[in-house]
């Protein structure tokens, strides 16, 4: 593994220009099919999926964090460079996201694993392709919770999870700190205009509501039945499923992150579950992790070579004897 690099090592530089960095690929060869699907008789997902060209290798399914979509940066790198590599990529949007609020009856929430679920298996008939999961930020802890209810399992082959909230409350407080009032301002500000997109909830309703907490205490939490935040973040953090995970899972954090207070990263599971390993670096931020070097997402190679590692020591009984494993890509730009 080719060790990080940071292009600046200052956490809020890195988170930013994570974020903004331009991905400006041109995906003429990749078709992007835009779907809706449906989970369950109320709800229906978007799904954006893109197939490299010749035979898949199988299949990565993207995880956007809070807020985000199919068109966040580290979506659209992440899928430019799996498809590079002989995979088959879906952009998996939670409920409500990406243009998608009149299309269910309730909202999304950082465990909510049960639409990701009823598309893996749709996904698994379809085809005997492996799938790989890689979750960012929320999107991880999505990730997690689901490969850790679902044990010993052939319907997932690994997980990766980047800068991951694992225990919701401790990252929510973290976010909450003064130094992270120009990330959470945003976040409020997109958590309000998508609630009053799903015509549930007016903007004169939302106003009042200044954090995260607020929000998921008075909106996120009840409308699952959870009896507050703290409820709601206890039972749905994915430090709680990490020791039933039995697929090889990838942990990336780093040391910097403003959002997530890193030790919740010496959870004992972490270190007591073989399936799991964790890379810790100490510099990147939130999602952050522009290499100084090309290529300059380092993360995406970092995962693409652990999804590598497992389709060559991984044969499940559906995989044909024959199947190509992952390409050689040129992750990054």
């Amino acid at each position: 593994m080719r060790p990080f690099e940071p292009i600046v090592r200052n956490p809020h530089v890195l988170t930013i220009a994570g974020n903004f960095w331009p991905r400006n690929y041109d995906y003429s060869a990749f078709p992007k099919l835009r779907r809706l699907v449906r989970t369950d008789p109320d709800t229906q997902v978007l799904v954006e999926t893109q197939h490299p060209v010749g035979t898949p290798v199988g299949h990565v399914v993207l995880l956007h964090g809070l807020e985000g979509s199919g068109e966040s940066g580290y979506m659209k790198s992440m899928a430019w460079d799996s498809l590079h590599a002989g995979l088959s990529a879906h952009r998996f949007h939670m409920r409500t996201c990406g243009g998608t609020e009149h299309l269910c009856n309730t909202l999304y929430h950082a465990g909510l694993t049960s639409d990701l679920r009823a598309f893996l298996i749709q996904l698994r008939e379809r085809d005997n392709l492996p799938i790989f999961l890689v979750g960012f930020s929320l999107g991880g802890n999505v990730a997690l919770k689901l490969a850790g209810e679902l044990g010993e399992t052939d319907l997932i082959q690994a997980v990766c999870a980047v800068s991951t909230p694992i225990d919701l409350a401790a990252c929510t407080r973290r976010v909450g700190q003064p130094d992270n009032s120009i990330y959470e301002k945003r976040f409020v500000r997109r958590m309000k205009e998508r609630m009053a997109a799903t015509g549930r909830y007016t903007a004169a309703e939302l106003a009042h509501y200044r954090s995260i907490w607020e929000i998921d205490d008075c909106l996120t939490a009840p409308s699952f039945g959870f009896e507050g935040a703290e409820h709601y973040y206890e039972t749905q953090s994915a430090r709680n499923f990490l020791h039933a995970i039995r697929v090889p899972t990838l942990l990336i954090q780093a040391k910097d992150d403003s959002y997530i207070p890193f030790e919740v990263y010496s959870h004992p599971a972490i270190a007591a579950n073989p399936q799991v390993k964790l890379i810790a670096t100490e510099y990147g931020g939130h999602l952050g992790f522009l290499s100084r070097r090309s290529p300059r997402f380092w993360v995406d190679g970092v995962m693409l070579d652990f999804i590598g590692d497992a389709l060559r020591t991984y044969r499940p009984k559906y995989l044909p004897s024959d199947a190509g494993l992952i390409r050689n890509s040129q992750c990054g730009r």
